[in-house]
């Protein structure tokens, strides 16, 4: 009971109020905020608040959720800036201002790269209210969080009993955090997104080359889902991976996945931050087995590797013929980020029978210009749209799927590669795409 008194006590000197808070930002302050559901809502929402007041704020962010007025509305370009490391489409909204902008990153380096170029003042994020002992958890994420914390000047956080209370290296004493601020909001959700048919066929490709025991990472969106949702008759799966899903959740509670046969932390699924549903944010709440650890060790290529029969499975916009995947942007126009793709791509290569699947479908539907009119385009093309940047090397791809098929292009020839991936593209374009081939001296 005294420890518990003893903790009240500490949390009531750091309480403040939102207006408390934003007072303490200074022109010029360089701002680094939680990443996705560990965003700060109550603060990033107020933020223009004190636009009469400062100049030269930068917020820098990772897979931002919260369409902030300081930066979706452009009467505040000139005094608020964004960097981001991942964008959503709050970010690709705002960046018509002009005051948005990506740091091209691998997610393992991303904070110590960042730390390296410019000194974060100000750590703005969320935690749970402190148990007996005073320490609070950082709930979801710790892919940079904490190791910001350590570098900045002043911590901020918002704690609220509603975030799920995990465990790995999330922990944090009252002592090292400035100041708190009580909320009540419900935890921002991700919705689950149901598998269309295109998602389910490639979805029982991938999971046809999933065996028992392998150890798992899995991505956002439809695809990774269907994975999930093809993988329920797998025996004593494992997860290390960057985010927890709901769909790993599901496959846990079906007794799929139990990490009886990973090489180190063994039984505890690992990763570096959680998104997803309510069932899966109290799934994970006070759960030991669930572990979320620094992003910096949870994504390092090495560490994944240490890991028999990792597998990887990411997503891509679009491929070429070689194998260079364009997995963030649209030609010159930023669409996400690099994140951990590369990070669990080479990880799971490493990995003693690792593998790594790079998932799309085969086509897309887009608008013509000149016409006006929406058309299909193919999703695998002769070169990369002029600006793309490539997310994943040619050299680092391993296999490539898509709803007509996997084309296995880890140690091909130029040559074989443009087949296999010819092969596997939709048939109404197969010929165009051997046509432009040879015109590119890529095959004879």
């Amino acid at each position: 009971m005294l420890e518990t008194i003893k903790s009240k006590e500490l949390i009531n000197e750091k309480y403040i109020t939102i207006d408390d808070a934003l007072g303490l930002i200074k022109s010029g302050d360089v701002i680094v905020s939680g990443l996705a559901s560990a965003e700060p809502r109550e603060i990033l929402r107020n933020l223009h608040k004190i636009a009469d007041k400062v100049n030269d704020i930068t917020v820098t962010t990772c897979l931002p959720m919260e369409m902030a007025e300081y930066f979706i509305n452009p009467e505040y370009k000139d005094i608020f800036k964004m960097d981001g490391w991942f964008y959503t489409a709050a970010m690709r909204k705002g960046h018509k201002n002009g005051n948005i902008s990506f740091i091209p990153n691998h997610l393992h380096l991303a904070a110590i790269k960042r730390m390296n170029h410019r000194k974060t003042n100000i750590y703005i994020g969320t935690a749970t209210p402190p148990d007996k002992h005073g320490y609070l958890s950082l709930s979801l994420s710790n892919v940079y969080e904490k190791r910001m914390m350590k570098e900045a000047d002043l911590i901020i956080l918002e704690i609220n009993k509603n975030y799920p209370r995990t465990f790995g290296d999330v922990e944090i004493h009252i002592n090292d955090v400035n100041y708190v601020i009580e909320t009540d909001y419900e935890v921002p959700e991700l919705v689950d997104v149901e598998p269309n048919e295109k998602d389910l066929l490639i979805g029982k490709f991938i999971a046809s080359r999933i065996n028992d025991g392998d150890c798992i990472q899995l991505g956002i969106g439809g695809i990774p889902n269907a994975v999930a949702a093809s993988l329920m008759d797998k025996k004593d799966l494992g997860i290390h991976t960057e985010m927890f899903t709901t769909g790993m959740m599901k496959l846990i509670k079906a007794g799929v996945i139990n990490g009886k046969k990973k090489n180190f932390y063994n039984g505890k699924h690992i990763a570096a931050f959680a998104l997803g549903t309510k069932e899966l944010y109290d799934f994970i709440d006070d759960n030991p087995s669930i572990m979320i650890m620094d992003g910096y060790w949870t994504n390092d290529p090495y560490i994944i590797g240490q890991n028999d029969n990792q597998v990887s499975i990411n997503t891509t916009i679009e491929i070429d013929l070689t194998g260079q995947c364009a997995s963030e942007s649209i030609g010159t126009m930023q669409f996400s980020g690099t994140g951990g793709q590369a990070d669990t791509a080479i990880g799971a290569q490493i990995s003693k029978n690792g593998r790594s699947f790079i998932a799309l479908y085969s086509t897309t539907m887009v608008k013509n210009k000149e016409t006006g009119e929406r058309e299909e385009i193919s999703k695998i093309v002769p070169f990369l749209k002029p600006g793309a940047a490539v997310s994943l090397s040619r050299n680092d791809v391993d296999m490539v799927v898509t709803e007509y098929g996997v084309a296995e292009l880890k140690g091909t020839t130029i040559r074989e590669r443009v087949q296999r991936l010819i092969d596997i593209a939709h048939p109404k374009f197969r010929e165009e795409l051997l046509k432009k081939a040879k015109e590119l001296d890529l095959v004879y």
